[in-house]
């Protein structure tokens, strides 16, 4: 085995806040009775598909720190991001808000002013709260971390990130509960970290949504690369909170964030866009080796970390009202799922994208989606314009085109409405939408659908055509 490590590992990457006046009260937000406050981490990953890593099925890709990582923890299988791309699936996980409500709903995106986020409302339970890697968030002083450097992307030139800053930081809260995010830049592309030797690509092999051609393959080894490496880096974070002394009291959460840059994938809301790996330990507190198939979504976990840290989260004010007039949460506490007392939270789970605003996105391609346990529909709302990005003018989609024209040609143009079986049909490949043998299960989740906008004040195309205006770089200048 460790002649395996040597192999396909390389390159192992060995401000005082001043809180402004809260608009919810935290002083009667109690430690637990008989609880110390845990030190929580959250370690993210950057585009890596969930199915990729062991912990989630994958038997091609080596990813042993994960694996270990589950075996001492919880499996969450069913977790899900709002929207498919970097920077409003950041903020809805530390707004706990949908990316509509709170405004960061297209990409390189920001936050409406006077919503509070995650070190905000741990700082108020007596936290120290530190980033490091990918911020990826705006504006920067919405989100009052302690930054202790890394960089948003990787262009594989000298040091990523140096994760000996981060036991620099847990060393230094030694007397103070302390949170902690790691949101590496991996696997997103390009590809380039890693052992780019140690997948064969004519040994993948490929899933069913994919075209078979021999630029999908090389470029699949070279992502399976950086998971590996990925991986190491978590191998490093885990061996960090063992010499911290510290790890029966210290919660680490690891997602895999959104899908794969590969089509059908991020960018998109069917499963492999939206369905998120989660992996959570908590020594004492949550069975090793377990799995839960609590409907879980992004929104649900700042709550759950301000549960853990001693606050309640229903007493929250969060600086903004939805569609219902209610000022909370989106998101509520998961703490039970992770403790084995229920396996139940959702019955509903929910995403958005645009296009507009994206790199090389259309001009408007606005999608909505559902998702039950056992069916999702997507309403494409520019259903007869045509869905633009960069994967669309790359090497690899004209492979596609060249191979497969059908099935390259249903990434860019799709109908209305889609409805899959997600149990029968896990990559999304057959739409049961105008089947009338369907017509109740599409109609109850079109209903569902819109209930939601409304909750979120999405006003579908209007709310498309004014995505740019979240973008700060469109925003005047002074």
């Amino acid at each position: 085995m460790n002649s395996l490590l040597k192999l396909l590992i390389t390159g192992v990457c060995p401000a005082l806040v001043v809180l402004s006046m809260l608009a919810f009260s935290m002083a009667d937000q109690k430690p637990k009775q008989g609880d110390q406050k845990p030190n929580i981490i959250l370690i993210m990953a950057d585009d890596l598909t969930m199915y990729d890593i062991a912990p989630f099925g994958s038997k091609q890709v080596y990813t042993p720190n994960l694996k270990r990582l589950a075996s001492e923890g919880v499996c969450l299988d069913n977790m899900f991001n709002m929207v498919p791309v970097c920077s409003p699936t950041r903020q809805s996980l530390l707004t706990g808000l949908g990316p509509v409500r709170n405004g960061a709903y297209p990409n390189h995106t920001m936050i409406y002013d006077g919503i509070k986020t995650l070190p905000t409302y741990l700082q108020a339970l007596g936290y120290r709260t530190a980033i490091i890697g990918k911020k990826h968030y705006a504006p920067e002083s919405a989100y009052p971390f302690e930054f202790l450097g890394g960089r948003d992307g990787d262009n594989g030139q000298g040091k990523d990130v140096d994760l000996l800053k981060a036991e620099d930081y847990i060393k230094k809260s030694a007397n103070k509960p302390y949170f902690l995010m790691f949101a590496s830049n991996q696997p997103h592309e390009p590809w380039n970290r890693g052992n780019q030797q140690a997948y064969n690509p004519e040994k993948i092999k490929l899933n069913p949504n994919m075209v078979d051609t021999k630029l999908t393959r090389k470029q699949m080894a070279k992502y399976f690369a950086e998971i590996t490496y990925l991986d190491s880096l978590v191998g490093v974070c885990l061996d960090i909170v063992e010499r911290s002394g510290d790890q029966e009291n210290t919660v680490i959460m690891f997602a895999t964030e959104q899908g794969n840059s590969f089509p059908f994938s991020k960018w998109t809301l069917y499963d492999q866009g939206l369905r998120s790996g989660f992996i959570v330990r908590w020594p004492g507190k949550i069975k090793p080796g377990t799995r839960n198939p609590a409907m879980l979504q992004y929104a649900d976990i700042t709550p759950t970390m301000i549960d853990l840290a001693g606050g309640d989260p229903a007493k929250i004010n969060t600086g903004v009202k939805d569609g219902n007039g209610n000022s909370g949460f989106d998101g509520a506490s998961f703490e039970k799922v992770l403790l084995g007392e229920t396996d139940h939270q959702r019955d509903y789970v929910f995403g958005e994208h645009t296009t507009r605003g994206i790199i090389q996105g259309s001009n408007a391609y606005g999608m909505r989606s559902v998702r039950s346990i056992n069916f999702l529909y997507i309403e494409n709302l520019n259903y007869e314009g045509v869905f633009k990005n960069t994967v669309i003018n790359s090497a690899l989609f004209k492979s596609w085109m060249e191979k497969n024209p059908t099935r390259a040609t249903a990434y860019q143009k799709r109908p209305k409405e889609e409805l899959y079986d997600v149990i029968k049909d896990p990559f999304n490949l057959h739409n049961l939408a105008a089947d009338p043998k369907f017509k109740t299960i599409k109609s109850e989740l079109s209903s569902k659908l819109a209930a939601f906008m409304k909750q979120q004040n999405d006003k579908g195309l209007a709310t498309e055509m004014d995505a740019l205006n979240r973008q700060p770089k469109h925003q005047p200048k002074d």
